[in-house]
């Protein structure tokens, strides 16, 4: 938000600069008490009705995004903006995807969806137009998982629609990097530095497994992440010491496990285990840099009922909720876990699932999600090229048809002699 704010108020100083009419900058989490207003399509005829006659271009950018205005006018002036326009810097899948449904699967990349730090836009006419589908037509789909890629598909309507038209000038180069001299827009990094990590002793770390899996996907997490983490128990449905797991007492379950998400919740409250500002629970099967995750939680108050990660939705259009996905990881603050089963919150079945439960159980208590995309609910692969390149990722899971130890030392180590790096302020700075 306060990044989010500074964004705002850079831009309104730039309007002034070059004399221009000042441009609504509008901050999408403030708009309404709409859950789903981060996923953009419920607010369509809002955006239609208030600016569907006097302004002719929706600008969407990330907190991250630098805009020169000067050069953005001139480019959005080259376009005709009373016709359909979805103008963008285009991704494109190099393989079918599970986090988009396997479309395409014939042929992944003939289909383009924006990265959202680059900005896009939408001329007027076509909002007008999408903001009369939406209410004509209830959203179908009951889940956002990947937003640019499913806005993408809204828009283009199976061909009836508009597809994206690549802008060379929207980039994801850094503001200083020599390639970004032609750019109107640029990124900052997307892992912000608030201040010293939190440090290791703070996080208290929870992996969720189940004995078919302590041979096989344990062992990676020994091999990789584990020795990042001061304080980390597993929690299994059976009781191993070698390893060594804790048996909660909850069987396993095929799907959900909803049921040892909650036991894991109440054990952190307890007297059972270290008193820590910061849950984070995982997947038997996630990869993780814990450093980097200390230096995100730089930016996030554990006094205050904070929950991050990957943020899924559930039914946005019809009123619904976010949720967590849950093999990215899933990080609480100790007061949002204290919220949670101080009101009564449980599981209507041991498979829930917990990730959405937990999502349920936020939103009617009114307490915000927090999306990070640097948490990751699938394998690299499964993640446009350049989407990851001007990344610093925090986490990736499954490990389907990879080597997962391969994959975390490419992805999430910061130095090869030291997996286990206890960051300064200017070292971060550096690194990033």
């Amino acid at each position: 938000v306060e990044r989010a704010q500074k964004r705002q108020a850079e831009l309104l100083q730039q309007a002034q600069k070059i004399d221009q009419r000042l441009p609504s900058v509008l901050l999408l989490h403030s708009l309404s008490d709409n859950e789903g207003d981060w996923s953009i399509l419920p607010l369509l005829p809002y955006l239609s009705a208030t600016f569907g006659k006097n302004s002719s271009w929706i600008l969407f950018l990330e907190e991250q995004t630098n805009v020169k205005l000067d050069r953005l006018l001139h480019i959005l002036r080259k376009f005709d903006a009373e016709k359909e326009w979805f103008l963008g810097k285009p991704l494109h899948d190099d393989e079918s995807t599970i986090i988009h449904h396997y479309a395409f699967a014939d042929n992944p990349s003939v289909f383009k969806y924006p990265d959202f730090g680059a900005s896009w836009a939408l001329s007027l006419p076509l909002i007008n137009r999408l903001a009369e589908k939406v209410k004509d037509e209830p959203l179908k789909s009951d889940f956002t998982i990947d937003l640019k890629h499913e806005i993408a598909l809204y828009i283009w309507d199976n061909g009836n629609g508009p597809s994206l038209t690549a802008v060379p000038e929207l980039c994801t180069y850094p503001e200083k990097d020599p390639r970004s001299q032609h750019c109107a827009t640029t990124l900052d990094t997307y892992l912000p530095v608030c201040g010293m990590p939190v440090k290791n002793e703070d996080i208290f770390v929870a992996v969720k497994t189940c004995k078919k899996f302590h041979t096989e996907r344990v062992p990676v997490v020994k091999r990789t992440w584990e020795r990042q983490a001061a304080l980390l128990e597993y929690y299994s449905d059976h009781a191993d010491p070698s390893i060594p797991t804790i048996d909660l007492g909850v069987p396993n379950t095929e799907r959900g496990h909803c049921g040892k998400t909650f036991a894991i919740l109440k054990r952190f409250l307890s007297a059972d285990v270290p008193r820590t500002n910061w849950l984070l629970i995982v997947d038997d099967d996630t990869l993780i840099s814990l450093p980097r995750l200390r230096a995100l939680l730089s930016c996030y108050r554990p006094d205050e009922p904070v929950t991050l990660g990957e943020r899924y939705g559930y039914g946005l259009g019809q009123g619904g909720y976010s949720y967590i996905t849950g093999g990215g990881g899933m990080l609480f603050s100790r007061e949002a876990v204290s919220r949670l089963l101080a009101s009564g919150c449980k599981c209507y079945s041991n498979d829930a699932p917990d990730d959405m439960v937990l999502g349920m159980c936020l939103n009617a208590l009114g307490l915000p999600v927090t999306h990070s995309p640097l948490f990751h609910q699938a394998r690299p692969e499964d993640y446009a090229k350049e989407y990851l390149a001007h990344q610093v990722p925090i986490s990736f899971h499954k490990h389907w048809n990879i080597d997962p130890v391969a994959i975390f030392h490419k992805w999430l180590v910061d130095d090869a002699g030291d997996t286990n790096l206890d960051f300064s302020q200017e070292g971060i700075k550096e690194e990033l």
